[in-house]
């Protein structure tokens, strides 16, 4: 098994010189391959001698070659550093640590910047600290930031959950814990918000970077007051101008391709379409569902995609080793193939289409041909985090009822209405019939009900509302995956099937659920805090294909259906959202009746 305790630099300097003198000889040596310098950009026929985990020589490395010393040959082979993702949310993955590491070490993700900020919503600093237990044992090297935004709109909804800056102060010490998460309150910075400020200089106090979160396009003013507050990276980009402002203001312009958000066309104008120097690009992941990362790939893809759109091979590795390294201030250790660092390292059998032949890491060949060659530790997930739907009472179809005003036979409701591959929602007036006293929804109309329920054992508060475009016919669907608070989220056509699948996540410990006329279609459980299972990447990914023939079945054809559903109780997104406590107008950040005057 793969030895998981890595000596830092300062205990193994002297050996590492000593080995690079030529006393003693180096571990293993790699000859033959073109390494790809990322701080020159140069393409070298370099050696490369490996002491311990760490590399110790480059160049002509033949005088720390011993009798005990392994010779790999990387004849015919491009060997660059290993692949970092500087922000992703692994929870999106669906899976643990542990799998989604099987599933992205063959594909030549060696490190990760990771957000929790899912299971910090819903088991809060405990839930951040089993994640980085996890990380601690397994090959990829697993660091995270901590969530800046527990929960995501204070006031308006209910998480498992509060982080304040006492919070961020103690988690600043944590050895793994490399930075502030995105600072989703983004109008709180600029407003100059006590609360959120202190966050941001606890995390500076600690010579940590501030990761950020600036979703108004076009905005330069307001990105360069945001900027001023120390904010040193931002993934929320989806035009090529505000990459390239935010390469201007100093900020690393983090550019995403995952399963939902595919931002990398337009933002990696910024580079092909300008010349400017592109050490402030970084390429992301994001959120990437289980079988994207089978059917395209991980930090692999996103590359090869960056090179279809035009930058060169190089510029686009370096978005992912170097670059990301800088941002984070760790670049003594990672992001390069040179003298200290560890010696974490890609063989690539071609390098625009990014073929990963080979994948080491801490100087051990760890993955060949797409397949993992060590087997990874098994880790055990408490109770309170397998159990974790904890609902007031079972819920019954009477729960979900809507009674209209007494005498009225139509009335104007506020409906939410999803917009197809997109995070808005409009807030849509929509005149609807009362029958027998009650509101209901309807296939016709395309409507349907909406609920959330607070899952994390405090009051079991309920907000109902409807929403328009998911196109059901008839039946239920609910999830436990549903951001950013993570509440139980249910979408319906009748009462009953709406009662059904949510008692059935409360059994399960939390997933998603398509029911009909009182029979489960299709069910994926997520028993790791409602957002995860510790089955592999595969099975997983199975189950959500029988997930999505199940919502099929039922009538909706969206692009990305479970997504656009998870962000109905986000109240940080235009422009109507529910939340356990209500209809939120995210516009005017007010509370707002799903009955109109």
């Amino acid at each position: 098994m793969h030895d998981r305790r890595r000596r830092p630099l300062a205990e193994v300097t002297q050996e590492l010189v000593a080995a690079a003198a030529g006393r003693i000889p180096a571990d293993t040596v790699i000859k033959g391959g073109k390494v790809v310098n990322v701080f020159t950009g140069e393409i070298l026929r370099w050696d490369i001698a490996i002491k311990g985990e760490r590399i110790c020589s480059i160049g002509d490395v033949s005088h720390t070659t011993g009798q005990s010393t392994e010779v790999i040959d990387a004849s015919g082979y491009y060997l660059c550093p290993g692949f970092l993702d500087g922000h992703l949310h692994v929870e999106s993955s669906m899976v643990t640590v542990t799998q989604f590491a099987r599933a992205v070490l063959p594909l030549g993700t060696t490190g990760i910047f990771m957000d929790p900020h899912e299971i910090a919503n819903v088991l809060g600093m405990d839930g951040v600290r089993l994640m980085l237990e996890e990380g601690r044992q397994l090959p990829l090297k697993v660091m995270a930031t901590i969530p800046s935004c527990v929960p995501a709109a204070p006031g308006f909804e209910d998480a498992g959950a509060t982080f304040g800056p006492a919070e961020i102060a103690a988690a600043m010490e944590w050895p793994e814990i490399c930075g502030l998460g995105e600072m989703m309150n983004f109008p709180g910075v600029l407003a100059g918000s006590p609360e959120v400020h202190g966050e941001l200089r606890a995390t500076l106090e600690a010579g940590k970077p501030i990761t950020g979160h600036y979703s108004m396009p076009g905005d330069f003013r307001g990105a360069a007051a945001y900027a001023a507050a120390g904010i040193r990276s931002d993934h929320e980009m989806i035009l090529k101008e505000d990459a390239l402002n935010r390469m201007r203001l100093g900020i690393y312009a983090k550019m995403r391709e995952g399963s939902a958000w595919r931002d990398v066309a337009a933002t990696v104008k910024s580079l092909t379409e300008t010349g400017i120097d592109g050490r402030r690009a970084i390429l992301v992941s994001d959120d990437v569902h289980p079988e994207t990362i089978l059917s395209t790939g991980h930090l692999n893809h996103v590359v090869r995609r960056a090179i279809s759109e035009g930058l060169s091979p190089i510029r686009a590795i370096q978005a992912v080793t170097i670059n990301t390294a800088e941002c984070f201030r760790v670049d003594q250790d990672l992001g390069a193939i040179a003298p200290g660092r560890f010696a974490d390292i890609l063989f690539l059998k071609d390098l625009a289409q990014v073929e990963v032949a080979m994948v080491m890491v801490d100087g051990k060949i760890i993955a060949s041909g797409g397949k993992l060659l060590v087997e990874l530790p098994a880790f055990a997930y408490p109770d309170f985090a397998r159990n974790s739907v904890h609902l007031k009472e079972p819920l019954k179809p009477e729960h979900f009822r809507i009674d209209a005003p007494p005498g009225k036979s139509r009335v104007r409701v506020r409906a939410m209405e999803v917009v197809e591959a997109s995070v808005l929602t409009r807030h849509l007036p929509v005149e609807v019939p009362v029958a027998n006293g009650r509101i209901e929804a309807s296939a016709a109309h395309d409507l349907a009900k909406v609920a959330v329920i607070e899952r994390h054992g405090k009051k079991g508060t309920m907000g109902l509302g409807l929403v328009k475009g998911f196109g059901f016919q008839g039946g239920a669907v609910a999830s436990t995956v549903a951001h950013d608070s993570h509440n139980l989220l249910i979408v319906g056509m009748n009462d009953g099937d709406m009662a059904l699948a949510g008692n059935k996540l409360a059994e399960c410990g939390g997933g998603m659920v398509a029911v009909r006329d009182g029979k489960v279609l299709a069910l994926l459980p997520l028993p790791i805090a409602g957002l995860m299972s510790e089955r592999p990447v595969e099975e997983v990914a199975g189950q959500v294909a029988q997930l999505r023939h199940a919502w099929e079945a039922l009538g909706c054809r969206l692009v990305s259906p479970f997504m656009t559903m998870s962000l109905l109780s986000l109240p940080v997104l235009p422009e109507l959202r529910l939340t356990n406590r209500g209809l939120v107008d995210t516009v005017q950040f007010q509370f707002a009746e799903l009955i109109m005057p």
